[in-house]
């Protein structure tokens, strides 16, 4: 094998064997150094576990990362990512068909929040990780814990697929709040009784009054009391502007990292007016009942 080959073969297998090195004893999580890494180089890294954590020390060159295991997803996927702070030293981006990359988070000093991605049927789940160049050798770390979760859902119509990655803050059409009725993670109603900013972590947590809970992935919503209600926390970007209204609404959306992040929230006549004419159509999407 001639030198210039035989070295590089060499330098593949030492980044290799690094990148392995760095795995957690169950394979769900990854810890490395870019001081291993050549500058301009690509490691290769693969995590079959649904949820894990990143930790990406003196970020150099890059890294393309598979979720999932190595074949592509039969159903949609949607990936959710939640950075730690301070997040420096790379970017990170969600690989498309075609090797076209959609960046999800960047450093400095930006919303702390969950970011998500979705990801079409057979489409293979990779992030690819860049770093960033610094004329310092400071300390930087982009370290950031993710959520891998197969989406059984209908294809969303382009319009609507906010609903499954990141939130949206305009109010949904009738069409997008009759399919979230049946797909979001959970699905309540009840009412606003105030909403908190958090500027740091460029969040606003509304606080709801559940009066009946219709379905729930995770016990985000706990009811209880002499009436059946309780209090549960739904988290919205801080950009969102939300303040708190009267009256009550149909509250959906999604669960991130055990919080429950917002998609939609008519009020219960404008769902109910919307359901009611589906219904009468035939177009509903499912069942739904209030009462």
């Amino acid at each position: 094998m001639p030198l210039p080959a035989l070295l590089c073969a060499l330098c593949f297998c030492f980044l290799a064997a690094a990148a392995r090195a760095g795995y957690s004893e169950n394979r769900c999580s990854w810890r490395g150094s870019g001081l291993t890494q050549e500058p301009g180089s690509v490691g290769q890294l693969a995590l079959a576990c649904a949820e894990g954590e990143i930790e990406w020390l003196y970020p150099a060159g890059a890294l393309r990362l598979t979720l999932g295991g190595s074949e592509p997803g039969v159903q949609p996927g949607i990936v959710c990512l939640r950075p730690a702070r301070p997040f420096a030293g790379a970017q990170v981006f969600a690989e498309r068909e075609g090797g076209a990359l959609e960046l999800l988070l960047a450093e400095g000093p930006g919303p702390a929040g969950a970011r998500c991605a979705h990801w079409g049927p057979r489409e293979r789940r990779a992030l690819f990780l860049q770093a960033t160049p610094h004329p310092d050798l400071s300390r930087r770390v982009a370290s950031f814990s993710f959520e891998l979760r197969e989406d059984g859902r209908p294809e969303l119509p382009p319009q609507a697929r906010s609903l499954g990655a990141d939130v949206a803050c305009r109010p949904c059409s009738d069409a997008e709040f009759l399919l979230a009725v049946c797909t979001s993670d959970f699905v309540i109603y009840g009412t606003i009784l105030g909403v908190a900013h958090d500027t740091e972590l460029q969040e606003s947590v509304i606080t709801v009054a559940a009066a009946r809970v219709l379905r729930q992935t995770l016990p985000v919503f706990r009811v209880g009391g002499p009436r059946g209600q309780g209090q549960a926390s739904i988290r919205t970007p801080l950009h969102c502007g939300v303040h708190p209204g009267p009256g009550t609404f149909l509250f959906m959306g999604w669960s991130r990292f055990g919080e429950a992040w917002l998609g939609c929230a008519p009020r219960l006549q404008e769902f109910s007016r919307a359901y009611a004419a589906a219904h009468a159509a035939h177009l509903h999407p499912c069942e739904v009942v209030l009462d």
